[in-house]
């Protein structure tokens, strides 16, 4: 019987070899690129920022991939968004970018390789952009914060796990300006379509956690 980190690592591959028949490599340069990322998703210190976050963004980009103009370079800015996670860091999205950049300038133009760089940086702030496709790519990471009430819980319980190493009393403070911060938007999601289906209940969630 598969726990439920087996469960996540078998999406991932089901992902990977479905989003991976579009890259024009070798199957041996398929096969690394997912050990790399795999290898990245599974490290100890994360316990949001893993193979299930990376899923759930794919499950939910496959639902809105044909209101984008550039799918495939959206699917792998979620790839690689998080594939360097230190809760440590302030330098996440910038190595992560670097990464992703390493590991595709081999297959990629230069012009698709400098939009999806510059589009995992700006999962650092989501902030709203005249990107179509980013607005996207922010919301489906940001989708979360709508998710169901269990989900929600549990995803902020393992924020907390990631930040264990920070005082109990400073954690919830600053984690409520972090959330509260979401709150205070006139719009928590940037396109319409999540405005739509998540707005509410992330407003809901974010509105109980904080009462």
């Amino acid at each position: 019987m598969m726990n439920n980190l087996d469960i996540w690592i078998e999406a991932l591959q089901r992902h990977w070899f479905r989003f991976s028949e579009c890259l024009a490599i070798s199957a041996e340069q398929k096969d690394n690129l997912f050990q790399i990322l795999l290898k990245a998703y599974s490290e100890p210190q994360r316990f949001y920022h893993t193979a299930q976050h990376i899923v759930e963004c794919l499950d939910l980009y496959l639902q809105i991939q044909y209101l984008l103009k550039e799918p495939h370079l959206v699917e792998l800015a979620i790839w690689f968004h998080d594939v360097i996670y230190d809760p440590k860091s302030n330098q996440n999205e910038q190595n992560s970018a670097d990464l992703m950049q390493d590991l595709c300038h081999t297959f990629l133009d230069k012009f698709a390789l400098k939009k999806v760089y510059l589009w995992i940086l700006a999962t650092k702030e989501h902030v709203a952009s005249l990107d179509h496709d980013l607005n996207y790519l922010i919301d489906i990471d940001l989708a979360i914060l709508g998710a169901d009430a269990s989900r929600f819980l549990q995803y902020e319980q393992q924020i907390q796990q990631e930040y264990s190493w920070v005082s109990a009393e400073i954690y919830k403070v600053k984690r409520a300006e972090v959330l509260q911060n979401f709150l205070n938007q006139p719009s928590i999601y940037i396109t319409l379509t999540f405005q739509q289906s998540l707005e509410q209940q992330a407003k809901l969630n974010l509105e109980k956690l904080l009462a």
